[in-house]
Formats: C-alpha cells, structure tokens, sequence
C-alpha cells in the first residue's frame, strides 16, 4: 500500500497535469515555492495543513482529493464478500433464536 506521502504526490501531480499548469504556477497560485511544489511531489516534503488547504484552493478541489485512493475491484469484492457473510450470520442467529422460542413453547 502506498504511503500518505506517495499518494499525495501523485494526486498532485495528476491535478496539475489534469490542468495543464507547471509547478512554477502552481506555486504561485498558492503561494508558495517551487522547490517545495516539487518536494511534495517527490515524496520528500509534506506540507502543513493550511498550505493543504492552498495547494487544494489553487488546482481548484477540495483538499481531501489530494489523498483520495479510488477503491480497485478487489477492494469492491472484498466489502461485498464480507457483507454478504454478515447477512448471512444475522439470518442465521434470527432462524436459531426463533427455532429455539418455538422449541421453548
């Protein structure tokens, strides 16, 4: 899995590239260095929450999308595969506790 650090430098990246804008103006717009721009996106620097926020206001996104993982197809049938048992085990203790009222009768 990858770590916070990864995923935020490649989000970022993908948002710049998504709008055809360069390290250099995208620092500008959020006020803040080059360099650090491309220390974020190489995984060397992790910037506070406030320039989070103008990083996030400058690609024009909301700051969570700078650490946003869409979920893969295993994850999808992972979450199924584990609702499916949990509906199955509450069926199964609702047909045992009525089973066993009737037997008490």
């Amino acid at each position: 899995m990858a770590s916070l650090r990864d995923i935020l430098a490649n989000n970022l990246k993908k948002y710049r590239h998504e709008r055809g804008i360069t390290q250099a103006k995208l620092a500008e717009k959020a006020g803040i260095s080059t360099q650090f721009i491309a220390m974020i996106e190489l995984s060397r620097q992790f910037p506070s929450p406030e320039v989070l926020d103008q990083i996030a206001a400058a690609l024009e996104i909301e700051a969570y999308q700078l650490f946003w993982v869409p979920p893969s197809p295993e994850d999808a049938m992972e979450r199924l595969h584990r609702d499916i048992v949990r509906d199955i085990r509450q069926v199964c203790d609702e047909v045992m506790e009525r089973a066993i009222d009737n037997t008490r009768r």
